[in-house]
């Protein structure tokens, strides 16, 4: 048996793409093909050990490899974690698996929109497959390095995620994703940091703010001229500063940080802003801001 423990971040990288059936697998895969992946799309889970051992065989030619895993070979799907630790016992790779998910409702609306089948679904609504998918990928969701969410990014947003997550691998820089959210509208399932913004005051019950969001110069400027903002970031970036060498420390390569209140309009907008040109001073990691639900038309 070979301990894991060991591995050298150098050691060939072997991400497996899998998640549930229309949130975007196929845009994954198209992203690490642009990043230089060898990709192979529905490769069966028992024959994922004899994969690994070719990619050790090949002496470094084979760095970075992406599979895609997914109900297409239902048949085989039960072989999956058991294919995943003799990955981990017998091999001297590094392995990632991203989860790709997105709520049910969304699911149902992609399905419809492209007039195809859930590969579950037999002749039945698309939402039968999907919660029967759901179900039996609960267990393998929980053995992921990376879930993220789809429901509310575009084809670019996600490519944008992929590159974040994975472009830097092996680089020695840490990525951070830090996103505003409203909590309204859910935590981000990806977040590794959540922090909640709605204690600061809040310009939605400003009028002539109201409309506006975190990224216009007024309501930024009235967020962060309370004491109560001014303490909280410092605090805030106290506990960063050492948090992020940690997590580098450890080798993790991507931090997702969420920055939340009640509408992801306003307050956390212009919190997270600020922690982007703050933490994208460093030289150590690369730093990418987006706000999930800035521009939903709802309360701030």
């Amino acid at each position: 048996m070979r301990n894991t423990a060991t591995t050298a971040k150098s050691a060939p990288l072997l991400v497996i793409i899998t998640g549930m059936s229309g949130a975007g697998k196929t845009i994954a895969v198209q992203s690490l093909e642009d990043l230089g992946f060898f990709c192979v799309d529905n490769l069966p889970p028992v024959l994922i050990p004899k994969f690994a051992e070719l990619i050790e065989q090949s002496r470094g030619r084979i760095a970075r490899v992406a599979l895609v895993i997914d109900l297409r070979g239902r048949e085989f799907f039960t072989a999956l974690t058991e294919a995943l630790n003799d990955l981990r016992e017998n091999f001297s790779l590094r392995c990632e698996i991203l989860f790709l998910d997105a709520t049910d409702s969304v699911l149902v609306r992609r399905y419809k929109e492209s007039r195809r089948r859930h590969p579950l679904a037999g002749d039945g609504p698309p939402l039968e497959g999907i919660r029967l998918e759901r179900k039996m990928l609960e267990d393998l969701k929980e053995m992921a390095t990376q879930v993220i969410d789809t429901s509310n990014l575009k084809p670019a947003e996600l490519k944008e995620r992929i590159v974040s997550r994975f472009g830097n691998l092996g680089s020695g820089t840490l990525s951070i994703s830090i996103t505003s959210f409203g909590f309204k509208y859910g935590v981000p399932i990806d977040a590794d940091l959540v922090f909640d913004v709605r204690f600061l005051p809040n310009p939605h019950y400003v009028e002539e703010l109201r409309p506006k969001t975190g990224l216009d110069p007024e309501v930024y400027d009235y967020v962060m001229k309370w004491p109560d903002t001014q303490q909280f970031l410092a605090k805030l970036l106290d506990l960063l500063h050492f948090l992020i060498p940690q997590y580098h420390k450890e080798g993790k390569s991507h931090l997702v940080i969420g920055i939340g209140c009640t509408g992801g309009k306003h307050r956390s907008v212009a919190i997270a802003e600020y922690l982007g040109r703050i933490l994208g001073a460093s030289e150590t990691e690369t730093v990418r801001v987006n706000h999930r639900d800035a521009e939903r038309d709802r309360q701030g």
